[in-house]
């Protein structure tokens, strides 16, 4: 009679369960980051959208035009290339690239490595440009004092209600590109009441940074930011 094959009998296993935040690294270099960022006088901004949403336009804009008057640094960051950092870096502002490679977002410690490139003396804001993400992004805490959500007129009205945890973080949401908002059927109304749904305590402003509507209220924010120290 053939004998039957059967696997030996398992032994008892017991299963230990490690709850450790992945996060908690991030979050205490985050922490340093802020405190050094308030040793400098710098208020950080850390931008996030999705991409192609602007950030680098309003950046250039911003450098250039409200940098006049007010010293500003930017760190960049992007999977690939240095393409942003030479754009921005004509405004004549010190600008770090991160180059991420396949991570899709920055953290805390890149942007204490990339802050130490620069030359932050009398530097008043420092802008830090997320990669182009909505979803990772919100995570990680870089030490900033605002976290600054893009939604542009390209992207659609109910981003805020498909991506709800990045714009709950947001201290302020810019609807960009309202220039083109009316020939891409873009509803600026409901955009902005998808938003306030979604993220009550952001101020939220309208813009522009191609052709300049709007584009006050944010130097005026940024003016008030400054002064504040």
């Amino acid at each position: 009679m053939e004998e039957s094959l059967q696997s030996p009998p398992r032994a008892p296993t017991r299963t230990v369960e490690l709850q450790l935040s992945l996060l908690e690294g991030n979050d205490r270099q985050a922490a340093r980051n802020r405190r050094r960022f308030r040793e400098l006088g710098l208020t950080a901004l850390n931008l996030v959208s999705s991409p192609g949403a602007g950030k680098t336009t309003l950046l250039e804009r911003t450098l250039t035009e409200f940098g006049r008057t007010t010293r500003c640094a930017a760190v960049v960051g992007d999977l690939a290339t240095d393409r942003d950092a030479q754009r921005l870096g004509r405004s004549g502002a010190p600008v770090a690239q991160i180059t991420t490679g396949s991570a899709c977002h920055l953290d805390a410690g890149m942007v204490a490595r990339a802050v130490e490139k620069l030359d932050l003396s009398g530097a008043r804001l420092l802008f830090i440009e997320n990669v182009g993400n909505l979803v990772c992004p919100a995570s990680f805490d870089l030490g900033e004092k605002l976290r600054v959500v893009l939604l542009s007129a390209a992207e659609g009205e109910d981003k805020p209600l498909k991506y709800p945890p990045i714009f709950k973080s947001a201290h302020v949401v810019l609807l960009t590109k309202i220039d083109v908002a009316a020939v891409l059927g873009f509803d600026r109304a409901a955009a902005a009441e998808n938003v306030r749904r979604i993220a009550p305590q952001a101020k939220l402003l309208e813009l522009s940074a191609r052709s300049g509507d709007g584009i006050e209220q944010w130097y005026d924010l940024l003016g008030t930011l400054t002064a504040k120290g």
